[in-house]
């Protein structure tokens, strides 16, 4: 239904833009023809005819921008309203069973386990839309803390795989090609030397908060896009010496051509029914890429279509400072 009056708005639009530059143009033939002896009157028509046609042409791109903006928002609106409003309806429903009855105690700690995840399932909600405000408004290049990003990035994969109870096999993680862990060893298991090497490789000068709200996002929206059963490969790189490469390849719905885009936008979510039966917000990804260009970085998104899954590859800036700081440090060692 609301597709449909979308549509129709975008109709009236267009076509009351093109019925006015048909009528402008009537009108700027009407004038040559009357004036057409007089070179004065039709070098001042020209340009005034010309502005018009400009003007209508303009007004009528912005109104149907705002149409499909209003759409975005109130699909936002729903979005939110539904993601706040199912975790609470479900910790109220848990206590007030708590309160009515009398259950044995493994009964109410799996009631409090579930009430528990319910509440992250909130807090994560709100944070998201509160972080969408805050990057757009942030001005770069405000907190700088040196960061082992692939220690970021398997922390992440942990976390997912956590919050949505999936088996370690479902997402596949690798470093520079070499299978790796989701959750990082510590030194005396891997040996000091080896994860010194890899912090240096890996290290970006950014904001740890708002990189890992970035890999969150792009690691949920490869699980929750993936109906059928996450199948998903994490892939950690370099490119060339200046730029670390996260590339998150799925299997689940894809994306059309025309999409790939707007994806980014925000409060944007493809227009399917198999799109719109996930929830969401429409701020994941414009997140991911505000992050990502405040860190003087980019992310993109390819898929072959609908149903053949989708990559998105996140671009960001090495920090090469610290790690030609370091292998001179060694160097003088080994010396």
């Amino acid at each position: 239904m609301r597709i449909t009056r979308r549509r129709r708005a975008i109709f009236f639009f267009v076509t009351l833009g093109v019925c006015l530059v048909a009528l402008a143009i009537a009108l700027q033939l009407t004038w040559v023809i009357v004036n057409w002896r007089s070179l004065i009157l039709l070098l001042i028509g020209i340009p005034i005819f010309l502005l018009l046609i400009a003007g209508l042409i303009l007004n009528t791109i912005f109104l149907v921008r705002e149409v499909r903006r209003n759409e975005r928002h109130d699909g936002f609106l729903n979005a939110v309203t539904h993601e706040l409003k199912t975790p609470i309806t479900s910790i109220r429903l848990y206590l007030e069973t708590l309160q009515r009855l009398e259950l044995p105690e493994e009964k109410r700690r799996e009631f409090y386990t579930i009430m528990l995840e319910d509440s992250d399932r909130l807090l994560a909600s709100v944070e998201q839309v509160l972080k969408a405000g805050e990057v757009g408004q942030r001005a770069p290049n405000q907190v700088r803390i040196e960061t082992p990003f692939h220690d970021l990035v398997s922390e992440s994969i942990g976390a997912i795989l956590k919050r949505y109870h999936l088996q370690p096999e479902s997402i596949a993680f690798s470093i520079n090609g070499q299978r790796a862990e989701a959750r990082r060893p510590s030194a005396a298991e891997s040996g000091g030397a080896s994860a010194a090497r890899i912090d240096e490789i890996f290290e970006i000068l950014g904001n740890p908060d708002d990189l890992r709200t970035a890999v969150l996002n792009i690691l949920d929206n490869a699980v929750k896009y993936s109906p059928q059963g996450p199948e998903i490969q994490v892939h950690l790189y370099l490119q060339g010496e200046a730029w670390i490469i996260l590339e998150v390849q799925d299997r689940g719905l894809g994306v059309a051509a025309a999409d790939l885009k707007r994806i980014f936008k925000r409060f944007y979510r493809v227009p399917s029914r198999q799109m719109f039966k996930i929830k969401g917000t429409g701020l994941g990804l414009f997140l991911v890429r505000s992050i990502a260009r405040q860190h003087g970085g980019d992310v993109v998104a390819e898929s072959p279509g609908e149903g053949r899954g989708t990559t998105l590859r996140l671009q960001l800036p090495r920090h090469l400072v610290s790690a030609r700081q370091t292998g001179r440090k060694n160097d003088r060692v080994i010396a």
